[in-house]
């Protein structure tokens, strides 16, 4: 049995000590924030999380499954809104593929819930002020160091306690503090790549009688080119909505400063979905704007310390694979430990190896997804591409499987293979697609011949 300390107890860091708490190791979890069991999730940052498969997996590993899936709601495919509120939808792979649409703070107190259960003990408020990586030790600033320098009528100025184990895993984050103490060691590589978009979180209510206004089972996208608006069901009818927006320019959050402003700018760009946001103008103005980083670093092990998740591959939402990259971190951590019967030395260095190709890919893809869906979903030849992917995909299903479901229906395939062979496929509709008269001949195509060339 190891005595493990967890950084961040968030996603990631509770499903990871659920999974080495069923092996039986010691689990502390160390969390800066309070128990929002207790006084609730940060309003206006949960952009909603869009369960799918490599995700699905790891949470039937730990017998979590079937009841995230009893409160989260499937999504079929894109629903694309134009200026004039015009709709059109494609699926995201064959009948029976979808994702799911979750709540960031339900999902986190289910798993933190288990753990619990389990035994796993939670420190809230806790502020981690230095990673110890020699040691394997955490210093720590939290309430009770400073209530226990009072009590015990020793120095006032003593405020934090230290704490060993055999082994830390930093799972705070994109700001993670056990990062922190990686990037003072030599040759570390550490790159942070901002976008110039953030995103504000928005909300259209049920309509009577808890009814849904718009289409539940998609996740809705307001695609305009430079920034776009997607929004996601939840049980009680409402939709959590997304806006994707630069910072500065025209438009942008910078030049939105006005009541008036905020309207009409509003029923200008969405005006199907304004209509149904009576509490745009509060939400706009009371809820944060947030940024989006792009995190990679390596390596990820130090002696007998860990980076996982986000602490070591922050990605942007746009392939909806953060929070799945996550818990696929999860469950290939404890099949490593399983192939090499607990040998934690062995473990750590082969989990790095493994997961950093595949924490890359989908930093890359995100980003390209982002162009995607803000620019092409409503671009007629980018719709006609799908289309024929799509035939080849029904014709063809173990030989041509687009991107987009390679990577999230396809749990057994690595991020950084779904890469390669969809930068294949890239290449052969490009040359498909230069084919003469192709909107109107492309049902003629030889599918067998295209297929063949992958």
């Amino acid at each position: 049995m190891q005595n493990i300390a967890i950084v961040g107890a968030g996603l990631v860091g509770s499903l990871l000590s659920i999974y080495l708490k069923k092996r039986g190791h010691s689990v502390t979890v160390f969390e800066r924030r309070t128990d929002m069991r207790k006084k609730g999730a940060e309003s206006g940052r949960s952009i909603n999380l869009a369960l799918s498969n490599r995700g699905l997996r790891a949470l039937e590993e730990v017998g979590l499954a079937d009841e995230l899936k009893r409160v989260a709601i499937p999504m079929h495919g894109r629903m694309m809104h134009d200026l004039h509120g015009k709709r059109s939808s494609f699926a995201y792979g064959k009948e029976g593929q979808y994702i799911n649409s979750v709540s960031r703070s339900e999902l986190n107190v289910v798993l933190m819930n288990e753990a619990e259960r389990l035994g796993v003990e939670f420190r809230f408020e806790q502020r981690i002020t230095k990673v110890d990586l020699e040691k394997t030790s955490l210093t720590v600033f939290s309430p009770e160091s400073i209530v226990n320098s009072q009590t015990q009528g020793i120095d006032y100025g003593l405020k934090t306690k230290d704490f060993a184990f055999d082994y830390i895993i930093g799972a705070d984050g994109a700001f993670s503090a056990v990062r922190t103490a990686f990037q003072f060691t030599d040759r570390f590589d550490y790159e942070q790549d901002y976008i110039d978009h953030g995103y504000k979180e928005l909300h259209i209510p049920p309509g009577a009688n808890g009814t849904f206004q718009l289409e539940k089972n998609y996740l809705h996208i307001w695609p305009r080119e430079s920034f776009m608006m997607i929004a996601l069901p939840n049980p009680d009818g409402s939709f959590t909505c997304t806006l994707f927006f630069p910072f500065e320019g025209n438009p942008s959050f910078d030049s939105l400063k006005t009541k008036a402003a905020i309207q009409q700018f509003f029923q200008e760009t969405f005006p199907d979905a304004e209509r149904l946001m009576p509490g745009l103008i509060n939400d706009f103005e009371i809820n944060p704007t947030s940024s989006l980083v792009t995190i990679q670093c390596y390596p990820w092990v130090r002696n007998h310390t860990l980076l996982i998740g986000d602490a070591a591959h922050g990605i942007v939402p746009f392939y909806g694979q953060g929070m799945n990259a996550g818990f696929e971190d999860c469950r290939i951590l404890n099949a490593l430990l399983d192939q090499y019967h607990e040998n934690w030395e062995t473990v750590l260095p082969a989990f790095q190896t493994l997961r950093k190709p595949d924490a890359d890919a989908i930093a890359r893809l995100a980003l390209d997804n982002f162009i995607e869906m803000r620019d092409l979903v409503a671009d007629e030849e980018f719709l006609l591409r799908k289309k024929i992917e799509s035939k080849l995909y029904q014709l063809f299903p173990d030989k041509w499987i687009p991107l987009y479901p390679m990577v999230t229906f396809m749990d057994t395939m690595r991020y950084s293979d779904a890469l390669t062979i969809g930068l294949k496929q890239k290449q052969i509709m490009d040359e498909v697609m230069q084919q003469p008269h192709i909107e109107t001949s492309w049902e003629q195509l030889d599918f067998k011949s295209i297929v063949e060339k992958l």
